[in-house]
């Protein structure tokens, strides 16, 4: 049973990164359909992309203790979760360079309120509209905010950069408690997200907003968690039905 190549393209990508996966069955009939001779010896199919690889195989054993190898929709979806995961720990990064900004602002909000009001008087004497720019007002409120609000903001991004470092690691390692830890800690704050946007549309939110519900969406979905279409078993059995060895068995018994 071959497939094109053309539907093997992330299998195939992944092989030329990770290698081939071959594995030689006690089970005769499996064996021989893995197995191939040619003119430089002998070759086995590999359990992922399904070309042949020159060499002995790299394990062997019964059929149960084949490796389970992540092939078709499964592999696919690897490559979204941890692009994902990728996406979560620049947010992490992000997050706590903001706290650690925070944090030297607070030690340097005197001397900073000091040079604020000697320098804003001089800039109103030159005639800059300096009173109409949001930004002198945004300095304004951060300069007059008191040292125990600008801990508390230091905490809660600190605290947000974490639980985001938590979510990239759960998707890296493709764990199934990450997906759902992701799942609830970015529904979570959805919420609040609805709140910024409903105070101000801007083309940041908007697409942090965006990405955080198709994240919730597709891991609902691609991974059926909470139950969702048949829950973790049917996950298992769809990941189990695409394994080579399987399909390879089906074809064997396969009335011709």
């Amino acid at each position: 049973m071959s497939t094109p190549r053309s539907t093997r393209r992330w299998e195939l990508l992944f092989c030329a990164f990770a290698g081939h996966a071959t594995f030689a069955p006690d089970d005769p009939t499996l064996s021989d359909r893995l197995h191939g001779t040619t003119g430089v010896g002998e070759a086995w199919r590999c359990l992922r992309c399904g070309d042949f690889a020159l060499g002995p195989a790299l394990a062997t054993g019964p059929t149960s203790a084949a490796p389970k190898i992540l092939r078709g929709k499964a592999l696919r979806q690897v490559v979204i979760v941890r692009v994902l995961a990728v996406e979560r720990l620049i947010r992490a990064l992000l997050l706590a360079l903001a706290a650690w900004g925070v944090w030297k602002f607070r030690d340097e909000q005197l001397s900073l309120q000091a040079v604020f009001d000697r320098d804003l008087p001089l800039l109103r004497q030159s005639g800059f509209r300096v009173d109409e720019m949001s930004l002198v007002h945004t300095v304004e409120k951060a300069l007059a905010a008191p040292p125990s609000t600008l801990a508390l903001l230091v905490a809660a991004l600190g605290a947000y950069a974490v639980l985001e470092l938590i979510e990239a690691a759960g998707l890296w390692l493709l764990k199934r408690w990450g997906e759902y830890f992701a799942v609830v800690a970015t529904s979570v704050f959805l919420p609040l997200e609805v709140y910024d946007l409903a105070n101000g549309v801007t083309i940041t939110r908007v697409l942090t907003f965006a990405v955080n519900v198709a994240a919730v969406v597709y891991l609902l979905v691609s991974k059926r968690l909470f139950g969702l279409r048949g829950g973790r078993a049917a996950y298992e059995a769809e990941r189990r039905g695409e394994q080579l060895l399987d399909l390879e068995r089906a074809a064997a018994t396969r009335p011709t």
